[in-house]
This record gives structure tokens, sequence and C-alpha cells, in this order.
């Protein structure tokens, strides 16, 4: 019997690479019957190491004969609970099913033991900071998220109350219950170890900064760690903005009262510049720290460092932020853990998170602040279409606004027909935009003229912005209206809903054209995504479902540990029980002391390195 696919070569069906099943060998005896006919598994073959599909079955078939019964890390009384086979019927089920009814409860175990054991890993992890790490214990007062703006306020008066009293939003829910959770945290002798996920404009900077006041209230230093030099610089203009005219005691200066400092440490500082700056943080001059990777080399010293921020978290690694946290201990005199709040502007399917971040509290701002408006978002798929984008541009432009126009490349490519923001920017300058002021600003460029464009754009000194992703995160410019992105469809929807949430952020009515005709299904997806839907957490799930896991995972999951029968965007239900199981287990035996076969299987499948990875952060 063969079995394939059937095509046709020059008017004759033919099947290329047929799995041959053989009833009557060429002796004329017939095979065992129950060897025919039966439901066939089908690997993936590989040509060059000479394997075929059927051949790895013979040999998966002998190890499991070999192996016998199998052991089984689960007792009788917790299978029976969640409904889950055996290990020998599970592998017996996914690899030789008598009937193809064997194989969902046989992947349904499987799937489970995979997502048990990373979720083992991060509920040991979790146990570990619980019984072993020393915090510190901050004075809070939650009666302070209550101060409104304009609310009574005088320098006897905690920061916080200081700081929101005088802010120009009042907090929203998500913010306040947010807050509520961290002061909490902070108040407990614990270190904190918190995601804050919050979508496009939802407010996680003022969160952020309100948990860095009440450390500095203290008498310690909070640390942001930023991924780029250009959004660690935002971070310190903003912060600035935000903290004038706020004041700390400080008995080591005249008259005992000094400005709540913020310094920037970042490479492009000059070398006397970059020492003064250390000098300050190590004396404890500095209140806030607002850095990149350069916050974590050897040179740098913390005078108390009580709390690390950091920022669009998936684009570090857990290295860095291991070592910024030792920094901290280091510092702290008691060799105490600063507290940890890791921040997200990119929202992460709840599955994921679970995943990534199964070992942090997780606290999701899901609120816009009051005023603020839906984005009017629209698909542009003709000229003419593309004609009515460019006329907004203008009007806006002409009621006091401004505009932003993304590209995908710096500069042109033979291989990929992309527009580039500099020809770009001379054409629009010359055509569509003729007589309005178009700036132009991409990751090429030096910091100083990347500020000066910038700051050009804020004062209103361009009308026009052409730039690459460069500003996809932190840009915040109220006067912003308009957002046209070229050839959209080359761009992920995580960064399609980033580079969209650049404008919007103020009362202003505000629109964002997508142009460009996708070259594939799931480039006219995305798009017809985003044009629905202005919900982040939303769009997450549609990318999961187009992308999969395996990129969204990254770093975080290496080596044997990778899931390779789970899928996130399929078995969250199991995902889910596997946390639970995991939580009970540990919680009931400290170390998993009770269960050596766990213990075992973990040791088989993370290696020693790797298990140093994973219990880093």
């Amino acid at each position: 019997m063969f079995f394939g696919k059937v095509t046709e070569y020059r008017g004759a069906r033919q099947m290329t690479n047929p799995v041959v099943d053989v009833i009557v060998g060429a002796s004329g005896v017939e095979r065992d019957p129950s060897r025919v006919g039966r439901v066939v598994p089908i690997y993936p073959a590989s040509g060059k190491a000479g394997f075929t599909s059927w051949e790895i079955g013979g040999f998966v078939e002998e190890s499991l004969r070999r192996a016998g019964e199998l052991t089984d890390p689960l007792d009788d009384l917790l299978r029976q609970r969640h409904d889950l086979v055996t290990r020998s019927v599970a592998f017996t089920g996914i690899h030789a099913p008598s009937d193809l009814a064997d194989v969902p409860p046989a992947r349904r175990r499987l799937v489970f033991d995979e997502f048990l054991r990373l979720q083992l890993l991060l509920a040991l992890r979790r146990s570990r900071i619980e019984r072993e790490a020393l915090g510190i214990q901050h004075v809070i007062s939650p009666a302070d998220l209550d101060i409104p703006p304009g609310g009574l306020s005088d320098d006897s008066h905690p920061l916080v109350h200081r700081f929101l009293a005088g802010h120009r939003f009042e907090l929203t829910g998500a913010q306040r219950r947010a807050l509520s959770a961290i002061f909490t945290d902070l108040a407990s002798p614990r270190p904190m170890h918190r995601l804050l996920q919050g979508d496009v404009g939802s407010g996680k900077t003022v969160v952020a900064l309100t948990a860095m006041l009440a450390v500095v209230d203290g008498g310690h230093q909070a640390a942001l760690m930023a991924p780029t030099e250009v959004l660690a610089e935002q971070h310190v203009a903003s912060l600035r903005a935000d903290l004038e005219g706020l004041t700390i005691a400080d008995p080591r200066v005249l008259g005992g009262v000094r400005p709540v400092t913020v310094q920037l440490l970042a490479g492009k500082l000059k070398a006397p510049e970059r020492r003064r700056a250390i000098e300050a943080i190590g004396r404890g001059d500095v209140d806030i720290v607002v850095g990149t990777h350069a916050l974590i080399t050897d040179d740098v010293k913390f005078r108390s460092l009580g709390l690390v921020v950091i920022d669009e978290q998936h684009r570090f690694g857990v290295e860095q932020r291991s070592a910024l946290r030792d920094k901290g201990r280091e510092s702290s005199g008691a060799l105490r853990d600063p507290d940890l709040l890791v921040m997200t502007a990119t929202p992460i399917p709840r599955t994921a998170a679970l995943v990534l971040f199964g070992d942090l509290d997780s606290t999701i701002l899901d609120e816009l602040p009051s005023g603020r408006r839906p984005i009017t978002t629209a698909w542009a798929k003709s000229g003419d279409e593309e004609a009515v984008a460019w006329e907004k541009v203008r009007s806006e432009v002409a009621a006091g606004h401004r505009a932003f126009v993304v590209c995908p490349l710096v500069e042109g490519s033979e291989k990929i027909e992309a527009a580039s923001a500099v020809a770009e920017r001379d054409r629009l300058a010359s055509h569509e935009l003729s007589g309005l002021n178009v700036g132009l600003l991409h990751g090429q460029m030096k910091d100083v003229e990347k500020e000066m464009t910038m700051e050009r754009f804020r004062r209103g000194d361009l009308d026009v912005l052409v730039a690459t992703t460069v500003i996809e995160v932190g840009v915040d410019i109220p006067e912003a209206t308009v957002m046209i992105i070229e050839d959209a469809w080359r761009f992920g929807i995580a960064q399609l809903h980033q580079l969209r949430g650049r404008v919007g952020r103020s009362s202003l009515e505000s629109f964002c054209y997508l142009f460009g005709e996708p070259s594939t299904a799931d480039g006219a997806t995305r798009l017809e995504a985003l044009v629905a839907s202005h919900d982040g957490f939303y769009l997450a799930e549609v990318d999961l479902e187009l992308r999969g896991e395996g990129t969204l995972l990254g770093a975080r999951q290496r080596g044997r540990s990778d899931l390779k029968l789970a899928s996130l965007a399929r078995d969250g239900e199991l995902l889910l029980l596997a946390r639970e199981v995991a939580n009970d287990l540990v919680a009931a035996s400290v170390n998993l002391s009770d269960h050596p076969e766990l213990i075992e299987e973990l040791r088989l499948f993370v290696d020693e390195e790797e298990a140093a990875f994973l219990f880093k952060s």
C-alpha cells in the first residue's frame, strides 16, 4: 500500500516520496495484519540525513517497546482530578495510536507536561525570592493617592501628595489601582517584583514616577532603565518637566532643601560630565537616575538604590536586569534588594505573560486618561484615498497641529521596494506637502541632530516630521494629530499600534492613515485588525495567532525548554491548569523535596547554565 499525495506528470498519475506499507513480502508471506492499515505517524523526514518518516517511526516504536512502562512524576490522584492520562498512555497515543481518538488525550497530557516544567521553574524562583530575598520596607501613605490636581499641598506633605496635587491630570481608576498594589509591595519587607502592562497612552510613566517619588521620600534613589538613548533623553525631559518646583529635605545643602534631581546616564556623555554624574549618584545627590545599559557598568555606584524601573523590558536581557538589581543590593548597606517594577507598552497576551513573566505579579492599566478620544484609523487603498490623507495633514497643520509620516527604511534598497525616509522627505516637501516645514528624523543621525529636530518639532518650527521607527515609543507631542504610515503592511501589529499611539495624546481629534498594498494575506489581516480595534491586548492576541509564539518568547525560552507541542494560542486552558498545579506543588513541598521524579525531570530538561539563567531575574 502506498500513502502520499497524488499528482499528475505528463498525463500520468504519480506519488512523490510515498510511504510504503508492505502487506505481502517478496516471499509471498503476509505481514502481521495488526501492522497493516493502521494510523501512521508523520515525522519531519530529512533527505540530507537520509532518514524517512517511515524509518523514524520504526525507531520510535522500538524505543517505546524497549522502554516499557514509563515513570510518571504525577500521582494517580492528581491525574484523575485533572483528567490526565499516564505518561505511557500519552507517548503511545501520540506515536502509535490504535485509533485517532487516542491522540487528543495523549496530546493534552504532553502539552500539560511542557507547561508544567516551565511553571514549576517560575514557581520555584518566586518561592525562593519570597523566602530568601530581603527588601526595603518603605514608609508609605496610601491616602496620598486620593489628592486631586489643585488639592491643598505644602512642603510639609510627602512628595507623592505634592506631585499629584500639582499634576495636570487626575489619576485614572486603573492608575489608582496599580499604585495601590505597588504601594502595598513597597511597604512589604519583601522586594517587589511587579509587571506593569498598559496600552499606548494609558499613563504608565506617571505610575512609575509616583512610585519613584515614594521611594525618594524615604531617602532612597530610583533608577529608570530605557532601551535607547533617545527614549532615555525623552524620559529625562518629561520627568524634569513633571517634577519642576518639587523639593526635598537635605541637611547637607544650604537651607536644608533642594530640588528633586533627575540625572541622565548614557553613552553619549563626555568623560568629565560622566565622571561628575557618577560622583553625584554615589554621594546621593541624585534622586532619579535615567539611563541605558550605561547604568550597569562597573563604575556606577548608588548610595541607596530603592527602586528599579525597567521600561520596554522585552528589549533587555535577564542578565542586564539582574546586574542592576545586584547594584542595588550592594549599595543598600544591609544587602537588601531594591524593588523591581517592569513596564511594557507592548501588550502581551495573557497566556504569553504567564510563560514570560509567571514569576511577577501583574498589573494592567486598562483605562485612558479622561478627555482622550479614539484615533480614527483608515487604510488608504487607492491614490484618491491617499490624497484625502495628505489633505488632512494640510488642514490639521493649518489648524496649528502637527503630523508624522513614518517610513520603513532610512535609505532606499533595491531588494526591498519600501519608501526611504530620506528620499520621501525631499519628495513630500516638493509635492504633497509643498509649502509646509517638513523635518527628518532617523536612527543614523547624530544625537545632537536628533535632539535639535525633536525640539523644533515640539516648538512647532516643523509642521511635519518624516521619520523611521525611532519614534515608536516614548515620543509625546500633544499637538500631533495625524499619523501616516507608508508601506504599513511591512510593520508588525505591535509596532503599528505603538506608532499610531504617537498621536491622540490630548483631547484633540486625531487620525492615522495606513498606506500600501500588502503582498501577503497576513499583511492585509494586520492592517484590517488595526483599523477595527484600538485595544492593544486584542491586537496582541491577533498577533499571536499570526506569528505563533516562537518569535514572541524570544530569549526567555532557550534550549530544550522550548515549546515543542504546546501552543499558547490554542492551549491557554492547559497553561492555567499547569500554573495552578505548579503553585500547589511548590507551596506544599519547598524545593519539590517530596517529588524526586519532578526534580529529576527538571534537571533533564534544563541544564545548569539555563537554570542559572532562569533564576537570575
